[in-house]
């Protein structure tokens, strides 16, 4: 098992700033990929960005060079750093980690940004 617990949301301006952390603990060996997503209730949940260990990084088109994924690994914590944030940015965002067979979810932090 695995347990991830997101922190940093919050209100923002647009056009400000938010880093969201995740902090992973139990049997972390497994996880091949950790990665944020965002939710808008009554609807999917989409991806933002995601890292694998290796480094790679896949993110979503609409994200691209506003959104930074990173990774501390001696902490177990992952990043998302959001730059330029715009009204529709608002969202619950979830931190998720992979290993080969289940996938794992954190509680989830809500973004707002409004003036």
């Amino acid at each position: 098992q695995v347990q991830l617990v997101e922190s940093g949301g919050g209100l923002v301006q647009p056009g400000g700033s938010l880093r969201l952390s995740c902090a992973a603990s139990g049997n972390i060996f497994s996880i091949y990929a950790m990665a944020w997503y965002r939710q808008t209730p009554g609807k999917q949940r989409d991806l933002v960005e995601q890292m694998t260990n290796a480094g790679s990084t896949h993110y979503a088109d609409s994200v691209k060079s506003r959104i930074t994924i990173s990774r501390d690994n001696a902490k177990s914590t992952v990043y998302l750093q959001m730059d330029s944030l715009k009204p529709e940015n608002t969202d619950v965002h979830y931190c998720n980690a992979d290993d080969p067979q289940v996938k794992y979810w954190g509680q989830g932090t809500q973004v707002t940004v409004s003036a």
